[in-house]
């Protein structure tokens, strides 16, 4: 497969990343990946559908349109029939059996980021059959009050746990579902119906979600996806920041360990970007460049008080990370909205974009939004 084109726009920001920093994190993700497409989280590691199709996202920001074509392909070639995937493989071979809600959406969120950087028609058409299968079970897990069950019991229905996390994430996977539907012409009638009750119980059914709270991606990611925003979206910010935000280094993973994070760091970062808060999401990109090694990829993250990194890994969906809060920062690449204003995805009957590929020019002038 060929190298990112180093003509391209590429989401660096001055004084954080340079465009050749962008390319070696960029190439060090590609080399993860395995000859069958399959992308894990490093070279021989496990692999699950959410992180792959996070890191197939980074190939995308850095031209490798083929390499991400081949991730995708590798996930839609394991698809089970349910619309489901398993949420951990090995050597290509599943390790769990279980049926996850959050594993069946978000090659949507990946199809849409696609489309919009490659206007790939044909591709949006080929994997198409395999976003509806996997958002048609997410609909069919669907509580009462409109959160959406973890995981499927053994007889078929949903479990009652419901995660405030995961549900967040399906929120933006359905609305980039709905995008596609438009583009290939076959509403999903039951997916609007179905976002707007998880809308309404994320922004105002708190109790329909288990407590994790020790988690940073429970307090921020409602507003990474968009459900909430505004005034509800300021204030959710600042409560938790103190609590999650250590100063020069990054977000915590769990409020109650001194333990910061590159991944929920840079996912921190898109949420204040959603917020409006953009110099504050940049100072948090920067604080996690701790975390960066000379070849381009990332540390998972690091114990603060015993100057430790841990684990001892480097993930390909901590590196994407950075990537897209770059690009959503720079306004690199046609989906750098994708997050930053997830209200402005294309409704139904929206005209392609003539040329993804390129960037509009307020689009290439960092923090101008």
């Amino acid at each position: 497969m060929p190298p990112a084109d180093s003509g391209r726009l590429l989401p660096e920001l001055p004084g954080v990343l340079t465009g050749d920093q962008v390319r070696s994190t960029v190439s060090w993700i590609a080399a993860q990946q395995d000859t069958d497409g399959a992308l894990p989280w490093f070279r021989g590691g496990q692999l699950d559908p959410w992180d792959s199709v996070e890191a197939a996202m980074a190939l995308d920001l850095g031209g490798e349109h083929d390499r991400s074509r081949a991730a995708y392909r590798w996930l839609a070639g394991r698809q089970r029939a349910d619309g489901s995937w398993a949420a951990e493989y090995r050597d290509g071979a599943e390790v769990s059996a279980d049926v996850e809600s959050n594993q069946a959406g978000y090659l949507a969120v990946g199809l849409w980021h696609h489309w919009l950087i490659t206007a790939d028609e044909r591709f949006v058409g080929e994997l198409w059959p395999v976003v509806r299968r996997g958002l048609d079970l997410v609909v069919a897990m669907q509580l009462d009050g409109g959160a959406i069950g973890w995981a499927l019991r053994k007889d078929g229905t949903p479990d009652a746990l419901a995660l405030l996390t995961g549900n967040a994430s399906l929120f933006q996977s359905l609305r980039c579902g709905i995008a596609l539907a438009g583009l290939v012409g076959e509403p999903q009638p039951d997916w609007e119906l179905a976002v707007s009750d998880l809308g309404t119980a994320l922004r105002s059914r708190p109790h329909a979600f288990a407590d994790r709270s020790r988690y940073s991606m429970d307090w921020y990611y409602p507003i990474l996806a968009g459900a909430m925003t505004g005034e509800q979206a300021g204030d959710r910010l600042a409560a938790g920041w103190d609590t999650f935000v250590v100063p020069g280094l990054g977000a915590r993973c769990v409020s109650d360990r001194p333990w910061v994070t590159g991944a929920e760091t840079c996912e921190l970062a898109l949420a204040l970007v959603v917020a409006g808060q953009r110099e504050a999401a940049l100072e948090q990109v920067a604080a996690m460049q701790h975390l960066r090694d000379d070849d381009g990829s990332y540390w998972t993250g690091f114990v603060f008080a015993d100057d430790a990194r841990w684990p001892i890994e480097r993930t390909t969906w901590t590196a994407a990370a950075v990537l897209l809060a770059a690009d959503a920062l720079s306004g690199a690449t046609a989906a750098c909205d994708l997050f930053a204003d997830p209200l402005a995805i294309p409704s139904p009957g929206t005209a392609p974009l003539d040329d993804a590929t390129t960037a509009s020019p307020d689009r290439a002038a960092p923090f101008s939004r």
